[in-house]
């Protein structure tokens, strides 16, 4: 079976190259890895969208794992077009009928839309440029592909449920940096609201699957999340300022307090008015990142999983130490409390 790979050095690509490889030894010889920087002769370099593929990817491919994507928050419309949508259609051109392509996409495409657009109509209610590219994505596949075709929809992603480890410390590890640097002068969102995350292990497990088993008769769509049984945004914070705060008393540091809530209807009809006048320009761009995670972490209600995630507060646990382990620098920093400007 010849089986290619695409964003093989990414986030969930790494994971996915590994499982395939690690299959008995005619599977393993027959996976292509394909990455924007490859890192060994182990993976071949394509910027995919931007370049024609290299020769060595011509013929048939029995399996398409698509995993590469930009996932910034940020993205314009034209960005994402340029580093999402535009790839997608230069993969889907490698394959064929009997191609059985596996794309991995986000949960939030089927999640709660906006009542008002978070960015204009930019995005048409989606919360970011990352999220409306996926969206289309999966449309594009739906349509362009005349073959098999499985889409993999996962939550928020963190480390391996056993180790916390992760090739890339992203998306929302940027929430643990903030809250011990004190850039997180609150929390936004609903303490009740639920807040999804899969450690990365489960996430390949099931792309994995998908690429190894039969192909389907029609588009199957599988949702890794952890259903009424996940996370509350309260207890996602509780979770990592405890754990954070276990092991800065560890190493004789002081611990962190954890930032209050603020309802969202009150941080942008109240707070964000005066933050151009009295935030500095790092704080603003602090403020616009962290408000990214409203949504993402205050939804009223659960994804219905296909793959469920047990315990992900044991994940997050895991996933805290591991990222502390990493970044003992960070984990341990004295948080500096915000002050406002003087005009």
């Amino acid at each position: 079976m010849r089986t290619l790979v695409t964003g093989a050095t990414g986030v969930v690509g790494t994971e996915v190259v590994g499982r395939l490889r690690a299959e008995p030894d005619g599977a393993r010889a027959a996976v292509t890895a394909v990455a924007r920087r490859a890192r060994d002769s182990a993976v071949t370099r394509w910027t995919i969208g931007a370049e024609p593929p290299p020769a060595p990817l011509g013929g048939h491919w029995d399996v398409i794992v698509h995993c590469a994507a930009s996932t910034r928050w940020t993205l314009s419309r034209q960005e994402a077009e340029a580093a999402n949508i535009a790839p997608l259609r230069s993969v889907l051109r490698l394959a064929d009928r009997d191609t059985h392509v596996v794309h991995v996409s986000t949960a939030y495409v089927g999640g709660e839309r906006s009542a008002q657009d978070l960015r204009g109509a930019e995005f048409e209610g989606y919360r970011n440029g990352y999220e409306w590219s996926k969206a289309v994505c999966e449309r594009v596949a739906r349509d362009e592909h005349a073959g098999p075709l499985t889409i993999v929809r996962p939550p928020l992603i963190m480390g391996r449920r056993d180790s916390g480890e992760i090739s890339r410390f992203s998306g929302p590890y940027t929430i643990l940096q903030a809250l011990v640097s004190g850039t997180a002068a609150v929390i936004v969102g609903d303490p009740e609201g639920y807040a999804e995350i899969s450690p990365v292990d489960e996430v390949a497990d099931v792309v994995a699957r998908a690429a190894l088993g039969p192909p389907p008769d029609e588009p199957v769509v599988g949702v890794i999340a952890g259903g009424a049984d996940s996370l509350r945004l309260a207890s996602l914070i509780g979770i990592a300022c405890r754990t954070l705060n276990e092991i800065r008393e560890a190493n004789g540091v002081a611990p962190i307090d954890q930032p209050p809530f603020v309802p969202t209807e009150a941080w942008n009809r109240f707070f964000l008015p005066l933050a151009d006048a009295y935030l500095s320009p790092f704080q603003q761009q602090a403020v616009r990142l962290l408000a990214m995670f409203q949504s993402y972490t205050s939804m009223t209600s659960p994804f219905e999983p296909t793959h469920p995630v047990e315990d992900p507060g044991a994940v997050l646990e895991t996933a805290v130490r591991h990222w502390a382990a990493r970044r003992p620098r960070l984990a341990l920093a004295s948080p500096d409390p915000w002050t406002l400007l003087t005009r």
